[in-house]
């Protein structure tokens, strides 16, 4: 029977939620007018730290037993960190109603960053998680 790709799916539709998110305006009367310091950044800490995550169990899904852990977080971390970058360029060029912030793509950086080490401690260190290719 073959593997269902739920974590494809899964990291396909995160990063698309992301994209949105990130390149589209979206009117304030939308969302309740919440008062948490930094929430735009922890927003971006989460979008990056997911993205690393379920990239990471998407590559696993597709390449199980061929691809050692260090290297699918380290391809996933990269991605991650320059999809970031793009995305600022992309909403100081080619948007009116957001802006490329440095902050951001460091807040994005952190969340790939520690995601990529919450995943490296939790795939070795949990049997029911632990990668084949190791």
């Amino acid at each position: 029977m073959p593997r269902k790709p739920l974590s494809t799916i899964a990291f396909i539709s995160w990063m698309v939620l992301v994209t949105l998110l990130s390149l589209f305006s979206f009117s304030e009367d939308s969302f309740t007018q919440l008062n948490i310091p930094f929430l735009d950044k922890i927003a971006h800490f989460v979008f990056y730290f997911g993205a690393v995550i379920l990239g990471c169990l998407a590559l696993r899904e597709m390449v199980t037993k061929k691809l050692q852990l260090r290297k699918a977080i380290g391809y996933n971390l990269g991605f991650a960190m320059v999809y970031g970058i793009i995305i600022e360029v992309l909403q100081e060029k080619y948007t009116t109603f957001r802006d490329g912030n440095v902050y951001d793509v460091m807040a994005n950086s952190l969340g790939a960053v520690i995601g990529a080490i919450v995943l490296y401690y939790g795939l070795k260190n949990i049997p029911s998680l632990r990668w084949e290719a190791d």
